[in-house]
């Protein structure tokens, strides 16, 4: 990911403490740092690290003036005249900043290292591994929608068979002696009273969930809140937990991707104004790919995304299953220290490249293999089971609308 990339920008006025004054500009947001250009000039004169900054906050400039200030360091920046307005730009820095801080705090606070080319393979291998495990989820909540069809169709035919029964007693005469209509009592009737099924919504499980900041339709307030991707649709919450809006899945319209961290979800209605909500998010990239997965046919990259879609894929179309190779190249370098990971012609250049992973790397790297090959082998089985389930769902339509079509013409006769 490109760190230079913006995120989002707001007009306003930096004071400018060496001249005392105040400097119209534009003040930007990066997924790394805050910047401030000043328009006549077009010079730089802010620029620091989120996690270098302390404290956010709403303040007034003499007394009157709605002003933001954020304490770097020992410096105090104060930031006025904001477009939209000061709230809109205090949540998404503050969004922003403390996803910094938790990321940050995740990755030890420190300055990574440079890493080995075993650590390179074992996070790329984890990064598969990862999608590989979202994959399964999904296909998984796919299985249980499968088998809740079944257990549906079941009941129809059920319910069909109950309805032959009294088909046959109402078309029986009823001085047939094997009629139950003379000596069928009220209580008998009476249907029994099922217990009813509990919601599949509240049961199925959770694909991601992520802390956003939300826009509604043309709305200027961005306000904080949570988005929730299950496998049959989209929760938007609020900032308390009270749930904004649900897309099912089939109501979504299109989801556009606006930038790397900002998507918008439309649903179209026809007489009445769409239901639209822009969501912008720190850890956006992170739920991009399943958005994909589970709406391939609805997302659309924009102008300012294909970078984003193009770095993504790209590298995946390339190395295809060379990912595979490459790590048993890599491990049979760390077994046979003498045998080169690439080709017996490769240079000294190739082999200073290639360097030897340590026997710890050589073991993590073992295990996700195994646990890739255990998620693969689950996964095709549950494929398998699936299959087998829409055999048995189309069977069972295909019964139920013989016997539906069956059941129509004797009571047209009946009638």
């Amino acid at each position: 990911m490109n760190e230079d990339i913006r995120i989002h920008s707001w007009p306003c006025s930096y004071y400018l403490d060496t001249s005392k004054q105040w400097i119209p500009g534009k003040l930007s947001l990066t997924p790394l740092s805050i910047k401030f250009t000043a328009d006549k000039t077009g010079e730089l004169l802010v620029d620091f690290h989120l996690s270098g900054i302390s404290e956010i906050k709403k303040e007034s400039s003499h007394l009157i003036f709605s002003s933001l200030t954020i304490l770097e360091k020992s410096t105090k920046h104060w930031f006025s005249s904001l477009h939209p307005n000061r709230n809109v730009v205090f949540n998404i820095l503050e969004h922003f900043w403390r996803e910094q801080l938790v990321s940050s705090q995740e990755a030890g606070a420190g300055a990574a290292l440079e890493s080995s080319k075993g650590k390179e393979l074992t996070g790329m291998l984890e990064g598969s591994q990862k999608r590989l495990e979202d994959t399964a989820k999904v296909l998984h909540s796919q299985g249980e929608q499968f088998d809740n069809i079944i257990r549906g169709l079941h009941k129809i035919e059920g319910d069909m068979d109950v309805a032959d029964r009294l088909l046959t007693e109402l078309e029986s005469p009823s001085w047939w002696p094997f009629s139950t209509k003379l000596w069928k009592t009220p209580l008998e009737a009476k249907p029994k009273e099922t217990p009813a099924a509990p919601d599949p919504k509240t049961q199925e499980g959770i694909l991601l969930r992520i802390p956003v900041i939300i826009t509604h339709r043309t709305d200027s307030n961005a306000k904080p809140g949570k988005l929730t991707v299950l496998p049959s649709g989209l929760e938007i919450k609020d900032c308390n937990s009270q749930l904004l809006h649900r897309f099912e899945s089939r109501d979504v319209d299109d989801i556009r991707v606006h930038t790397p961290y900002e998507i918008s979800i439309r649903q179209r209605f026809i007489g009445k104004p769409d239901t639209s909500y822009r969501l912008l998010a720190a850890r956006m990239p992170e739920a991009i790919p399943i958005l994909e997965m589970q709406f391939s046919k609805k997302i659309q990259f924009l102008e300012d995304a294909l970078g984003f879609a193009g770095a993504r894929k790209s590298p995946q179309a390339d190395l295809g299953t060379s990912i595979w190779q490459a790590a048993t190249g890599f491990l049979g370098a760390a077994v046979n220290p003498g045998v080169p990971a690439g080709s017996a012609e490769g240079t000294d250049k190739e082999q200073v490249q290639l360097q030897k992973i340590s026997q710890e790397e050589a073991k993590e790297l073992r295990q996700i293999l195994k646990k890739l090959k255990g998620l693969a082998l689950e996964t095709e089985a549950e494929l398998e089971r699936q299959d087998e389930a829409l055999d048995s769902i189309s069977s069972s339509v295909d019964r139920a609308t013989l016997t539906i079509d069956r059941q129509n013409r004797r009571m047209r006769k009946l009638t």
